[in-house]
């Protein structure tokens, strides 16, 4: 067994044994813990998650399907690496459906949604003055997620976390960059201060120029760490 930390619990996932297996291989994807180009042994993971081969083979399938991985035949699977044309991609298709999504919620927000919101932000806070990134990282996504959700579109946040999920894993390499983290809060707290003043224009330009700094930064990571990245 090599030496990158544990995959997450089955437990901490609902549903069926696969499902389970699925969400802990695609987390582990997404945290970086299996680093892009690294090989998935898979009789490693059956060992570590306690699972037969075909749980296993179920999440993987699927894991091929969305573009987390390649499965390379007399090769293995490996995690698929980055492409900055699928992280562009990603962020164009993500940014269309935030910017429409903050000007609907601009126009309806009710005082319960900016209490949420704010409690949001507080967690942000206290898990950013604690260094919790990762716990960090999960809080801004829940938070993007919300503001998706008052709009009452049921399928929106779904279809945003599939455009997003390559922009997701790069910038985990960028996260734990000095400042990154209280510019990001910064930030959120432009577009929840947006919305709660009901401007749509103004959650709009806060959006944008949240998600554009993000890509900003992505853009040089092709040059720091080559070996995640697929060539142009």
């Amino acid at each position: 067994m090599n030496s990158r930390p544990a995959l997450p619990a089955l437990d901490e996932f609902p549903g069926s044994l696969a499902q389970k297996v699925y969400m802990s291989l695609k987390q582990a994807i997404l945290s970086l813990t299996f680093r892009p180009g690294e090989i998935m042994q898979k009789s490693e993971i059956c060992t570590e998650l306690g699972v037969s081969r075909s749980p296993v083979a179920e999440a993987v399938a699927r894991l091929s399907a969305e573009g987390l991985v390649n499965v390379v035949p007399q090769a293995g699977t490996f995690v698929a690496r980055f492409s900055m044309d699928e992280i562009r991609e990603g962020a164009f298709l993500r940014e269309a459906l935030e910017l429409a999504a903050v000007e609907i919620v601009a126009r309806t927000i009710t005082e319960d949604q900016v209490v949420l919101l704010r409690r949001n932000l507080r967690i942000q806070e206290a898990l950013m003055e604690d260094g919790d990134i990762s716990g960090f990282y999960q809080m801004d996504a829940r938070l993007h997620e919300q503001i998706m959700s008052f709009t009452n579109f049921k399928r929106l946040a779904t279809l945003a976390e599939t455009a997003w999920v390559h922009v997701n894993r790069a910038r985990r390499l960028n996260l734990p960059a000095p400042g990154r983290i209280e510019a990001t809060l910064d930030e959120h707290r432009a577009i929840v201060d947006a919305l709660e003043a009901h401007d749509p224009e103004a959650a709009r330009a806060a959006t944008r120029y949240h998600l554009s700094q993000l890509i900003t930064i992505l853009e040089p990571l092709v040059h720091e760490h080559p070996e995640f990245f697929d060539p142009e």
